[in-house]
């Protein structure tokens, strides 16, 4: 008589932030949403993309120039297809893009998180950044010495977008000139919103 072996059980992520991002696979995409310059391979969303080679990243030909359209069409090419919605994790410049993409295409978008979004008048965006609330959760990240952004600034695009304020103290503008390489913090931040959703 032969005995059966067990089978293995599935491996499971042994940190709950992974957890609940990979829970949150099941019914959503993620895409990184790069700002001006897009973001170099020490930047935090590159090692984020790295680390969970499934997300999606937004790519295009022209990072120079803050073209919202530019940035709206190339999210478009990259949800194309997608039969889950999506969240949105963009900075600077990318931030703007993910909120406005948010209102223009409500039923594409589950939630955002806007990483030290640039002040839109920075970039004469005024007239094209919605400025009510957006139809969908997000969270979105300042600190109090950003350069593109001054914090009382981010209180009040907080409140104008309905988002939830993670105010994570001196933190520049949260890119790899202040320090920010794999941003542990930013993922515990991510899988809070994945994990009200």
């Amino acid at each position: 008589m032969s005995l059966s072996r067990p089978l293995p059980l599935p491996s499971l992520p042994s940190d709950p932030v992974d957890a609940v991002l990979a829970r949150g696979q099941s019914r959503f995409v993620y895409v990184l949403v790069p700002g001006l310059n897009d973001s170099g391979p020490e930047h935090w969303q590159s090692h984020w993309h790295a680390a969970h080679p499934s997300w999606l990243r937004m790519t295009q030909r022209q990072w120079s120039t803050p073209d919202l359209e530019g940035w709206l069409g190339a999210i478009r090419r990259r949800l194309a297809g997608q039969s889950k919605p999506a969240i949105l994790i963009g900075h600077s410049m990318g931030a703007l893009a993910a909120c406005t993409m948010a209102c223009r295409q409500p039923s594409a978008v589950a939630a955002v998180m806007l990483v030290a979004p640039a002040e839109p008048a920075r970039f004469e965006l005024e007239e094209q950044v919605p400025d009510g609330r957006l139809p969908c959760p997000g969270v979105l990240v300042a600190s109090h010495n950003d350069p593109l952004l001054r914090f009382s600034r981010a209180e009040y695009w907080a409140e104008a977008w309905g988002c939830r304020l993670a105010d994570i103290g001196e933190a520049g503008h949260v890119n790899v000139e202040s320090g920010h390489g794999p941003w542990p913090h930013g993922l515990r931040l991510l899988s809070e919103l994945v994990d009200g959703l």
